[in-house]
Parts: structure tokens; sequence; C-alpha cells
């Protein structure tokens, strides 16, 4: 080897050898080695070269560790692409240029390491890690997700400063199996450590830990010197109660001779009585400390862990933990962060983590490959159910690669080293082969070894289960499809077939204003046994933090230039295409149920009412019934508060006392107002928060707001008619002071990615909905009354308008009727669009709020008085579309600081949108440094408007929210403030 080449690293050019996953990399294990490591994290100096055998230059410059390359300032900028690979070569080739990134740093070797065990630990690298120390190589390492760990104690000298040289090349022949949905980066994505430890060591740690109490804890022993020396021996402790060693399983390993001269195991166990499991809700942890002691008694190594007491287990088409059938409110989590791309910190995925418990979800699928160990640590203490997933994905040559053998030792050596890693969280309850890799024996073999390891989780792999939801034989025990439409699923589950749970691992695609019928989905899924939830796609919108002047990333500079979700003046959010590639995905990056500054969406607040621990239902006329929707726990935890919202009056609040309520009961509670007389409509709202500190919330948090309709809305009676004069111009257009242009009919909303992506919005433009023709048929006037008759000229058919205005007792009687052509049978609104003066700024409304909510995405949003500044009712989806309507409103007022305005009095609840923006001016717009917002209000009342569905990877909305041809009549009071 080393004739061909000085190098053998080089001479391997592993880049471009799929049969090369490592090269003195040390084994992976379950040992935390983070305590008392030297951090090498800081500026290194860098060079970025064309191709891994390019020479270095003489100029070196600078890059932060961990962080990549791609956001620090480089020619290589980031790019995204969902399917297709960034080069056109085929597995395992890969193209000339490769840009690849040479890390140099000097390190002092502690003087007291001397004698010890000295390992280089570098957290993660994109694709294919060299290292070399003073020049001399020391091992290789693919797998751009997981840590890779190396022996120096050979090549440096405790005292003595060293120089570390780590060399990342962009492409490898493992590029091709990590083609996932996200950008494109290079460097080195997670920190960098050194440590020592004793030459005989603990070189795996195994945790069993049932609900029962029962522990077992199996150690694996190595010596570096090879033979292991006599008379070792390994203790623990849980929590200060001392672990006993398992004799019988120490004569065990001397009778099948598993305790060999340099390899040696000793298992530890105990029962613990009245022990507190772990689940989701329960996050109980204990702590165990390891220890493996010299002949002499003294301790050689330590490993300590926080563990968790339960029991993962499928009985039929269940899914059970602690034995209980659990539902999966999960979403789909990328590493990602604005400003440094892959590299997130220990703060932001707590911060993650934190959201999402706040907004009800209790899963996570780590996609597409494994995270950083401190997620998993998050996890189990702040409660989280975990698909841990390997760091496999060849989308775009997934059918060739999935039985290709060349590819065999990388698909097993990547699903082996995510377990071994994180087998002992109590978070991880099910592996996952990887994502979108088709299906083969590369995968049978994966599945294979974890079966063997890990008895005590499930495997799960949605390529397996496409296959067959109920095939026994295929390597998934959980049905997980992708999108699959609701009604498939519940016929699968109905079938009488099913012989799996059915656990979606995508099912509802958050790519701009979506997640439609979301609670229908939910409404199914608890009412339906055999289905059990899924996991949303996903959380982040990926947008990167760009300056507009360059077109460079902000990078790590840009903290403080977002907030809400908006980026600064002179900044936006890039997405695909935005950093001059010319082969993209577009904004199929941005499609989480965050902003790239982890502001929640409207999405958000739809799942955490359907998460809601707490239900409410009306009962009788005497009270309200309130279960509790928890699996583990009661509701003591909660407090409550009573809120009575009256459509003709205010909002009475009142102090609520939750029963006790174990998991699954119900109570009758008495109504804590006595509704007025005035027949008007009435909501009750139970909200719920936190009675105390959590750790994930501070007392007082907002848990959920379950809402229940006590009385329904009086028939609208209209005032009077007068006999004003009501002024309509030549074009039949009205003439209000407050109204810069009289209402219209609008059929059509800016596409939303839905839409675009689902095919709608170009039938929509095909049939010319986005820009009719309107020709006046007829204007007839009759004292206080003026009827307007226009026809909407339209390619794909013509629909009459007819509007009457009459003048009623304190304002104008609008009364609307549009009628539709058979041809045009899926229309994104019918409804009427007009313009206010400028300087009205507030918004106040009865009906669906405060947030964005739609036909099919309201659940979240609780009926009552609301009131926003307009220019906070629009949402900043990362491509301008379709946003900021409010559902269900009944009445609303658009009103200036001196309480100058006017109200609207709607004749049942409509769907209503207040923004600064035309729909041609945001269907027009890439990005929203692109927008310049009106001065006066664009009012869109809806007489009924398209659900937005998930069409964008996913079922469209549900029949029931489409907006079909025929006639349509709606009618609105406009008067003065």
């Amino acid at each position: 080897m080393t004739d061909a080449h000085p190098d053998p690293l080089i001479a391997l050019r592993p880049w471009e050898a799929p049969e090369v996953t490592s090269w003195g990399r040390l084994p992976m294990n379950a040992v935390d080695r983070r305590a008392g490591a030297v951090c090498l994290d800081g500026d290194w100096r860098f060079q970025l070269l064309p191709a891994p055998d390019a020479p270095l230059g003489e100029v070196w410059s600078s890059s932060y560790v961990p962080g990549v390359w791609t956001m620090q300032g480089t020619d290589d900028l980031p790019r995204y692409l969902n399917v297709r690979m960034p080069f056109d070569e085929f597995p395992p080739d890969v193209p000339a240029a490769n840009p690849t990134g040479v890390y140099e740093r000097a390190v002092d070797v502690p003087a007291e390491w001397a004698g010890r065990r000295i390992v280089l630990q570098v957290g993660a690298a994109e694709s294919v890690l060299l290292v070399h120390v003073d020049g001399r190589p020391v091992g290789l390492s693919k797998d751009s997700h997981l840590a890779a760990e190396f022996d120096l104690t050979g090549v440096v000298r405790p005292g003595e400063r060293a120089t570390l040289r780590l060399t990342v090349v962009k492409w490898s022949d493992a590029s091709h199996i990590e083609d996932q949905d996200q950008w494109w980066h290079g460097g080195i994505t997670r920190s960098v450590l050194l440590y020592a430890r004793d030459p005989l060591y603990l070189a795996d740690v195994t945790v069993r830990a049932r609900r029962d109490g029962d522990l077992r804890v199996d150690c694996l022993v190595r010596d570096s010197g090879g033979a292991l020396p006599e008379g070792w021996y390994v203790s623990g402790e849980l929590d200060g109660q001392l672990l006993t060693q398992d004799t019988e399983f120490d004569r065990a390993c001397a009778e099948d001779e598993r305790v060999s001269g340099f390899l040696g195991e000793a298992r530890l166990r105990t029962a613990v009585p009245d022990v507190r499991t772990w689940t989701a809700e329960t996050p109980e942890l204990y702590g165990l400390t390891v220890r493996l002691h010299r002949a002499d008694g003294t301790v050689a190594d330590t490993s300590r862990h926080r563990i968790g007491f339960r029991d993962v287990e499928i009985t039929g088409r269940d899914l059970l933990v602690n034995g209980e059938r659990v539902f999966i409110r999960g979403v789909n989590r990328h590493d990602f962060h604005p400003l440094t791309g892959r590299t997130v910190s220990y703060d932001d995925m707590r911060a993650d983590l934190v959201l999402l418990k706040r907004f009800g979800f209790n899963a996570i699928r780590t996609a597409h490959y494994p995270n950083d160990p401190a997620l998993y640590d998050l996890a189990d203490e702040l409660g989280f159910y975990v698909v841990d997933e390997a760091d496999i994905e060849s989308h775009d040559h997934a059918h060739e690669i999935a039985d290709d053998p060349r590819y065999l030792g990388a698909f097993v050596d990547r699903v082996a080293r995510t377990v071994l890693r994180d087998k002992n969280h109590p978070s991880v309850i099910i592996w996952s082969l990887g994502n979108e890799s088709d299906y083969g024996a590369n995968h049978d073999a994966g599945a294979g070894w974890v079966r063997r390891h890990d008895p005590t989780r499930p495997v799960q792999y949605e390529g397996a289960a496409k296959r067959g939801w109920a095939d026994p034989d295929l390597a998934s025990d959980i049905a997980c499809p992708m999108y699959a439409p609701l009604q498939e699923c519940l016929a699968h589950a109905m079938s009488g077939r099913q012989t799996k749970p059915l656990i979606q691992c995508e099912y509802s695609h958050a790519m701009g204003n979506s997640n439609g019928t979301l609670a229908d989905h939910w409404a199914a899924i608890e009412a339906t046994p055999g289905l059990q939830g899924g996991f949303i796609w996903e959380f982040w919108d990926h947008g990167i933090l760009q300056r507009v002047n360059d077109g460079r990333p902000a990078g790590r500079g840009g903290a403080g230039l977002y907030d809400s979700g908006v980026a600064a003046p002179g900044h936006r959010w890039a997405y695909g295409g935005d950093f001059g590639e010319t082969v993209h995905d577009g904004a199929f990056i941005a499609d989480g149920v965050v902003f790239p500054d982890r502001t929640p969406k409207p999405v958000m607040f739809e799942h955490r009412e359907i998460a809601a621990p707490v239900r409410i239902e009306r009962f009788r006329h005497e009270g309200v019934v309130l279960s509790n929707h928890q699996h583990f726990r009661g509701l003591d935890w909660l407090s409550g508060e009573w809120e009575l919202a009256l459509a003709d009056g205010g909002t009475l609040t009142a102090p609520a006392e939750l029963p006790g309520l174990r998991p699954g009961e119900t109570a009758a509670v008495p109504l804590p107002f006595e509704l007025p007389d005035d027949g008007g409509e009435a909501w009750l709202t139970l909200r719920v928060t936190t009675a105390g500190d959590e750790p994930w919330a501070p007392r007082g948090t907002v848990v959920c707001l379950p809402q229940v309709r006590l009385r329904r809305a009086a028939p609208v009676r209209h005032a009077p008619v007068t006999h004003r004069p009501v002024a309509v111009d030549e074009d039949g257009l009205l003439v209000h002071p407050l109204l810069t242009a009289g209402p219209t009919l609008s059929l059509w909303r800016a596409p939303t990615d839905n839409d675009e992506l689902g095919g709608m919005a170009a039938r929509w433009r095909d049939w010319g909905l986005d820009a009719p023709t309107r020709k006046v048929v007829a204007v007839r006037r009759d004292r206080g009354r003026v009827t307007v008759v226009c026809d909407y000229l339209c390619p794909g058919g013509t629909v009459r308008h007819e509007q009457v205005f009459t003048a009623v007792e304190g304002g104008l009687l609008v009364e609307e009727c549009a009628e539709l052509p058979e041809a045009l049978d899926d229309v994104a609104r019918v409804g009427s669009v007009f313009e206010t003066a400028a300087g009205l700024n507030l918004l106040e409304w009865f009906g669906r709020g405060p947030w964005e909510s739609y036909p099919d995405r309201g659940a979240g949003a609780p009926v009552g008085h609301h009131a926003l500044p307009v220019d906070e009712l629009f949402t900043p989806y990362l491509r301008p579309q379709e946003s900021g309507g409010r559902h269900g409103v009944r009445r609303f007022t658009l009103s200036a600081p001196d309480a100058t305005g006017l109200a609207v009095r709607l004749d049942r609840p409509r769907q209503v949108c207040v923004t600064r923006h035309r729909a041609t001016d945001l269907a027009s717009a890439a990005h929203h440094d692109e927008l310049v917002p009106r001065a006066g209000c664009v009012v869109h009342i809806d007489a009924a408007h398209r659900g937005l569905g998930t069409a964008s990877c996913g079922p469209d909305t549900f029949a029931t929210y489409l907006v079909a041809a025929g006639v349509h009549r709606w009618s609105w009071t406009l008067r003065l403030l």
C-alpha cells in the first residue's frame, strides 16, 4: 500500500472506495467520554482545496470548529437538492472537482497523561475524515453523523505539543447513501475532543433496565496492551445503591471461553423496589455509575449514565411502552441552524425540544441520521420517544444500492454503530434502518445485526414496510408508510389483516401554509384501534440567513438579524437556488412547523390542541365533561381557568379546579357561569396551564385551550332599511369614504406551496382565475338600493356575480351571489375583496384566533374576542403565498388610533383575511424582501375558502373542504365606527 503512495490514507483513496469505511478508527461504544476531555473547539488554521490530492498552498485562513466551511466565507456555498445528487456520477464514483477542507491546530498534550491511553474524538465530519498527527497518518472514517475515535497514544507525547491535521473530503462513495432532503455542506459539524484513560478500560457498557425494576449491566473490558491483567473486576452504583456482580454469568463466561486474554465480560445486576418508571410523560431517571477496578481495588475507568426503567414491546398491532398503548405525536427533526448550518449547540437542541414539548409533541424521528449524543440526553430528561435512524439514504440511486454488495459493509456498519452508541438511552424506543433507500439485502443484513444485538426494541424501515404493511417477513416490525391517505390507513386497520402497528414515519408535510386536515387525521387515529400516530415532516424551515447585497450566508455574525420568523432589512431567508445553483429544489427545503429562527408557525397551535391532555365536551345543560387523555399521568401538574366568550358581550373568567382524573378517566363538572338571557352565541374555554415549574416550561405556561360551544348564534337581523342613496361609480363599484377599492369578486388566492406542487395553481391559472375580465352587465338603482350584475370572464368559464347594496340604519348591507359553472369545480375561494384607506392599523374580531386559521386547520384557534395590529396578522412563510386568514369570523372592526374606522358584521361565520398585500403581490414575489406593503388594508371576506391540505408532499385536503361549482351566497354589513 505504501509503495503506491507515501501516505496510506491517500493511497486508499477512501472517497472512491465503498469497501473502505474506516481505517484506524476505534469501535463504537456506549461509554461516555465527555467528562474530563479537552475540548478542541475554536478557530483552526484552514485551507479549502479543489480536490483531496491537490497540494497545500502557502496561505492559511481560519475556520471555526465545529462548523461547515460552506457557511464561513468560502466560495463553496450551500446547495439544496431533495432527491437528485449534486453531481452526475453514478455510485460509487464522485467528481474530480471535490472540495477538501484541511484543518490544522497545535495541541498541548497534558504531562499528567503520561502512561495513559490518549484518544481523539471527532464528533462528525462530512463526508470523509482523514487524521494526521505531525504528518503521520492515524486513520480515516466515513459516516457524516457519528463520532470517529482514534488512538493517538503512539503518536503523541504527554507534556509536548503536537500538530493535529483533520482533512475532510466533501464528496465520496458514501455521499450516495447520504442523499438526504437537506442542504449539502462540508466540514466538521460536531465537537472535537481529546481525552485520556487508563490502559485498562471499559470497552462498552450495555444497560437493560426493565419496568419491573430489574437492572442488568453488561460490561466489556479491554487493555491497550493486549492481554488483560489478572484480578480486575467491575462494580456499580445506582443512586447510591450498590449493584452485585452476577457470579453465574462469570462462570458461564469462563465455561464458554467468552473471557479471553484480551476481552473481559462482566455483568452487574440488581432489583430496584418501587421503581419509578420512565415514559415520555414521566421521564424518571436514575444515576448509574460503573467502575472498572484493578486487582488492588483502585479504579481504572469509570462510565456514568442516566438510565430509565421501561419496556418497549409490540403485542399484536399495538406498540406498548410499559404495557400501555401510547399515541406517537411525533415530528421529524434535522440538525439545522440558520447561521451555522448543520452545527447546533447544546442550547439549540434544548430549545428545540423545549418548544416541541410545549406544543404537545412526544416523539422525534432523528431524520435521517443519528443526532448529537446530547440530544438523546435531553430526550431522556425532558421526555420524548425517539426513533433513532441510521445515516442511510440513497434516494437518487436507491434501487441499485439496496442490493449492491459494495455497500453492504457500509449499511451494516452505520446501523450497528448507531445502536452501539445509543442503546442505553430510555428515550430510544425504535431503531430505524434509514430512509428512502428502496429495500434490499443490505437492509436485511442491518436488521439482522440489530435483532441479534438488541432484541429489546423493534426495528422499522419505511422502504420495507411499503412492500406490505402486514407482511411479517419484511425487515420492519412497524407499518411506517409515508403520506398514506387517511382512508387507506382506516381501511387497513378495519380490514382484519393488520399485523403490525401503523405509525406513519411522515404523514403531514409542513411546507408553507399547510398541514390541513391534521385534526381530522387525529380524530380518526384516536378512534381507530391499529392506528397509533405518526411524525410530521418536519420541525424546521431550513432557511439560511443570507445577505441580499452579496448573496452570501450571514454566518456566525448574523445573530440578532431576525425575529419572529422575519429576516432583518438587507437579509432574507435563502432556499434552494439562492446561492447560484442552477440545479436545485427551491423552497422544498422550507417545510417545517417552525421558521428558521424557531418561531412557531400557526400549525404548532393546531398541534397543541390536538394533543391536549385535557379535553372538554358539552354535557346536557347543567355542565360539561372533562377527560384526561394522557397515558400515565394525572392532572395534578396542571391548573385551569374558565373563560366564557359572549359574542355580544365580553369575556368572563373564573378559576377552575381540575378533578383528580387518572389517565383515561372522565368527570362531569358544573358550568362555572350562568349564561345571560340575551340568546347570543357563547363559548366556554378551559385555559390549562402548568401548575408549577416543569423542566420544559415555567409555572403558568399554556398547555392547551379546550373549548366547547354552549349556545349557538342567533340569526342575524339587519337594521331597518333607509332611503339614503348608495353611491357606485360608472364601473358599478361601491364608493365609500374609507374604501380605496370597492368590493369585487375574488376566486383566487396567492398559491400556497401545496397549491403549486399539488397542481391546483396551474389549473387555476389555466382557468384564468388569477386575472378574470370583469364585465358590467347591469346597474339598477332603486332609492336606497343598488343592484350590480357583472360577468367575470375566464377561459374556464363565465362566473355571474350579483351584488345588492342597501342603505340600512347605521350603514350598508351588501348581499352577494356568485354562480360558478360546472367546469370550475375546485377553486381557491369565492368571496369579496376590497381595499381600505391608510391608517386603519388595528383588527378586532370575534371568531377563531388569535392565530391564523383555515377551514381545515382551525382546531388550535379558539373562538373568542381577539385583537392584533394589521401588520401582525400576516404569516411570513418563506416563499410568499396566501396567509393571514382567520376562519369562522362573525364580525370585525378595522380602526385607526383615534378609534375611527369601519365595522363589518357577517351573515354567518366566514373566512376573513386582512393584510397589506394583494394576492398578485404575493404570487409575484420569491422572497419577502421583494414585497412592498401597501398603506391601506386588503380585505377578503370569503363565502367559501378551499382547505390547505398537504399536497406538496402528501394527500390533498378532503372533499368536504373543497369549493365546488354552483351558487354561493353571502352577505355582510358595513358601517363607520
